[in-house]
């Protein structure tokens, strides 16, 4: 994971993201990576539910 984190309080998932930072430009160059999971990955404490999570802005 690139700058996210996450923790399950009860029933609900958090995810903290810095918006201020920045990966780099995309593959495709059209866009700044500010946060990804990189792919599909499980959630805390439950391995059935997945995310993918990709945060970006224009370039």
């Amino acid at each position: 994971m690139k700058n996210m984190e996450m923790r399950r309080e009860g029933t609900k998932l958090i995810i903290e993201v810095d918006l201020t930072q920045e990966f780099g430009i995309s593959k495709s160059g059209k866009s700044t990576i500010i946060a990804s999971s990189e792919g599909n990955i499980s959630i805390p404490g439950d391995e059935e539910i997945k995310i993918g999570l990709n945060i970006y802005r224009k370039a």
